[in-house]
C-alpha cells in the first residue's frame, strides 16, 4: 500500500507543490506551500480519526490533503480539477489500487469553492481542513495588509483551532483575532462562502459547523 509518508517524501510531488506556491506567490495569493498542505493533511486525518474511520481511510484522507493544491502549478482557475488529473497520473504510476485513487481524485476535484461538494468522506474532511486554515503565517508580506483584505483577515488571526465534538455532533472553528487589524465583518465578506461549504461538509458526517470569533458564536 502507498503510505502518506511515501507521498510526503516523493520528490516529484514536492516539486509540484513548490512550483504551485511560487505561481500563487506571483499572483499575490496567501501561502499554499508545505505549511498549508501538511496542515490540511493533518487536520483531514484528525477529522476522520475522531469520527471513527478506519486507518486506511485516514491515510487516504491525509494523502488527498497533501496533494490537493498541486493543480495550481497549471493555473489557479480550475486547479481542483487539474490537480485531480495530476494526482491520478502520479498515484497510478506509483501502483495505488484504482479504488483508492478514485476516492482521492474525487476529493481533490471537489475541494474548491466554485465547484466543491462533499461527495465522499475524504472530500468532506478535505474541505473542512482546507477552508479552516486561517492563520497569520499564511501572509507573505506584512505590508499588504493595509490594502489586501485576504491578507488582512489572515494576519489578524492570533490563534486558530478546529474542534470536532462527536458527542454533540459539532465541528467548531475557534478564532482569536486582533480586531484592530481586521473587524469581524471582514471575515463574513471573505469567508462566508467557504464557511457555508464547511457547513455542507460537516453535514455529510451528520454534524453541524460553527465559527466562534473571540469567544462569540458568529455562525
Amino acid at each position: 500500500m502507498i503510505t502518506f509518508d511515501e507521498i510526503k517524501s516523493n520528490e516529484e510531488i514536492r516539486t509540484y507543490i513548490r512550483a504551485a506556491d511560487e505561481s500563487l506567490s506571483s499572483l499575490q495569493f496567501t501561502e499554499h506551500s508545505f505549511a498549508h498542505v501538511v496542515r490540511t493533511a493533518d487536520v483531514a486525518g484528525q477529522i476522520l480519526t475522531k469520527l471513527g474511520y478506519d486507518e486506511r481511510t485516514v491515510e487516504l484522507g491525509r494523502i488527498a490533503g497533501y496533494m490537493h493544491d498541486i493543480g495550481n502549478v497549471i493555473n489557479r482557475i480550475d486547479h481542483a480539477q487539474s490537480g485531480a488529473v495530476m494526482a491520478f497520473r502520479i498515484l497510478d504510476k506509483l501502483g495505488m489500487p484504482a479504488a483508492e485513487i478514485a476516492k482521492i481524485v474525487c476529493a481533490i476535484g471537489n475541494h474548491d469553492e466554485g465547484t466543491a461538494y462533499p461527495v465522499n468522506e475524504l472530500a468532506a474532511a478535505l474541505i473542512i481542513a482546507d477552508k479552516s486554515d486561517v492563520r497569520r503565517s499564511r501572509v507573505r508580506d506584512k505590508g499588504t495588509i493595509n490594502f489586501d483584505i485576504h491578507d488582512r483577515v489572515n494576519y489578524a488571526v492570533e490563534k486558530s483551532k478546529l474542534v470536532v465534538d462527536e458527542e454533540n455532533k459539532l465541528i467548531t472553528l475557534n478564532l482569536i483575532i486582533d480586531e484592530k487589524i481586521s473587524p469581524i465583518s471582514e471575515y463574513f465578506e471573505i469567508f462566508m462562502n467557504r464557511m457555508m461549504l464547511c457547513r455542507r461538509a460537516a453535514g455529510y458526517f451528520g454534524l453541524k459547523f460553527e465559527i466562534n470569533i473571540n469567544g462569540m458564536r458568529v455562525m
